[in-house]
């Protein structure tokens, strides 16, 4: 569509530019509408519609890229966090695991699980009383996240497992401030829930983390710097001064980033993303894109010569998980906000660019499913696994409707627009699966307490404290069992052990008094045969 030719086929209908104004702001195309509306302004400056579409236009265009920074309201809530930041970092409020007929072992403090819930409290009231007034929305959404990190505070000990407990513990470093940063853009996006706002607010919140990183940046410089000069003067500072450093610094970071680049004010489609850090980022991501495309070449090359890798090597799957989600971050960060000064040729490579990425990426994605499935159906089910492999259906579904939505797109603005629809749908996707892995993992993974207590204390500690597969054998003995429900399984040759992915660092000794007492279950594989004794 020609914005410029249909607001000058529609000038007298004032329903008819508003529908106008709203494509054009879904396509990117406001600077065409703009363009229209001033030279009809200029014409005729004493038409009233005219008149009012050419403040409104003026009036958002200030807005957006001259706001004020509300800080008397910034720094007191930024110091406030900060405070609890340092004070919930001590040791008395160690988060802890207990260990088999060991006690309790200090295991994170309890402000890595609760930074995100707090941080977006005073985020949501920074943005309630500098723009939105909607206290009956805000309050209960940060309710609602405080109360996600307090059940993961009283479900944690749920799996039993001190393993389960752990990786349970560690993903929830990822998902709670995950969940809080959902809780701050339902609350901004709750009456423009379209695709380019949520599109904008993904790009506001890659802004706003890139900003948080350079302060962090130079206060960990600044720190340095303190610390060092104590130290030259032989002084020791004390453990609560380097907590109001580090941990404090840090929540004094998370509320100041937003309040530097988000103007409350304003929608998050109706933000500034022409200037300053918005288009450098943009600037510095699009050239990245050739770059990202040339990694993705040879990281096909580097699975044709090395198959097996992620198969057998958890640390190369971890790895390929990590490449994935930056690959989503960069597509979303160098899709423009708008085609506005952007050529037709530019753009045609941009989008070309962003495809191509895409398509690799997915190549990449399946292949780092089918690794996982694979490693767990050899061994079993564990709350790391379970994360990942919905984080991997996710992103490679939304992979999939990129470039479904990129076929399908014929004129100048609807390729852009397929790309605000599929992060869009992909925001909701990645919202419902933090919440469930939040919500499920802490009774999906519990211990058949009754099996575990039949059998021996030396086998009880090792099931505690270790990792699956439990492999168990005695020095008296060539056989290695796995212990699996309760039951040791015999694993009939090295072969068999090699085949599933066991290594041989993972064999726990007990004497084989202990291992004989461990009831028989099925042999690997089924039809070994009868399983010889210990």
């Amino acid at each position: 569509m020609s914005y410029y030719n249909a607001v000058n086929d529609h000038a007298e209908n004032a329903e008819q530019l508003e529908q106008i104004y709203q494509s054009a702001l879904k396509d990117g195309q406001t600077e065409a509408f703009k363009e229209a509306i001033d030279a009809r302004y200029d014409a005729a400056p004493e038409n009233l519609l005219y008149a009012a579409w050419f403040y409104r236009l003026q009036y958002t265009a200030s807005r957006a890229k001259g706001f004020v920074i509300a800080w008397a309201w910034a720094i007191p809530l930024a110091l406030i966090n900060g405070l609890l930041f340092w004070w919930l970092s001590g040791d008395r409020f160690m988060i802890t695991i207990e260990t088999f007929r060991r006690g309790d072992r200090d295991f994170m403090p309890a402000i890595v699980l609760l930074g995100g819930a707090l941080s977006a409290v005073f985020i949501l009231i920074y943005l309630t009383v500098t723009g939105h007034k909607r206290w009956r929305l805000g309050a209960p959404i940060g309710i609602l996240l405080l109360a996600a990190a307090g059940y993961v505070l009283l479900t944690y000990p749920q799996t039993d497992l001190v393993l389960f407990q752990e990786q349970y513990l560690t993903l929830m470093v990822i998902h709670l401030p995950l969940l809080a940063w959902a809780g701050v853009g339902t609350f901004l996006l709750f009456e423009q829930r379209d695709p380019l706002n949520r599109f904008a607010f993904l790009i506001k919140s890659l802004e706003i983390l890139i900003v948080g990183g350079l302060f962090i940046i130079a206060g960990g410089l600044f720190t340095a710097i303190t610390f060092g000069l104590f130290e030259a003067l032989d002084v020791t500072p004390p453990d609560a001064v380097m907590r109001l450093f580090f941990a404090g610094g840090l929540g004094l970071v998370t509320v100041v980033a937003v309040a530097v680049i988000y103007n409350p004010t304003m929608p998050p489609a109706e933000q500034s993303f022409d200037e300053g850090i918005s288009k450098l980022v943009s600037m510095i991501v699009r050239l990245l894109l050739p770059l990202t495309l040339l990694v993705g070449l040879v990281y096909l090359v580097f699975i044709v010569f090395n198959f097996q890798a992620p198969f057998d090597n958890r640390d190369v799957l971890i790895i390929y998980n990590a490449m994935l989600f930056a690959i989503v971050a960069l597509l979303v960060a160098a899709t423009p906000i708008s085609l506005t000064g952007i050529s037709p040729g530019l753009a045609r490579w941009l989008r070309l660019g962003i495809i191509s990425v895409a398509a690799l990426a997915l190549l990449v994605s399946l292949y780092a499913l089918v690794a996982i499935l694979y490693r767990t159906s050899i061994d079993r089910l564990t709350p790391n696994r379970l994360a990942f492999i919905g984080w991997n259906i996710i992103n490679s579904g939304l992979l999939i409707l990129l470039l479904f939505f990129q076929l399908r797109s014929k004129g100048n603005g609807q390729w852009l627009h397929g790309l605000y629809r599929t992060f869009s749908i992909g925001t909701v996707a990645y919202v419902v699966w933090i919440v469930v892995v939040i919500l499920s993992i802490p009774w999906l993974f519990g211990v058949n307490q009754a099996a575990v207590e039949k059998l021996p204390p030396a086998v009880q500690e090792i099931i505690y404290e270790h990792p699956d597969p439990i492999l168990l054998k005695c020095t008296a003995s060539p056989h290695i069992y796995l212990l699996e429900d309760g039951e040791k399984r015999w694993i009939d040759t090295i072969q068999t052990f090699n085949d599933r992915g066991y290594a041989w660092r993972d064999v726990q000794f007990i004497t084989c008094q202990e291992l004989r007492s461990i009831p028989n279950g099925v042999p690997i594989p089924a039809d070994a045969g009868p399983p010889p004794e210990p």
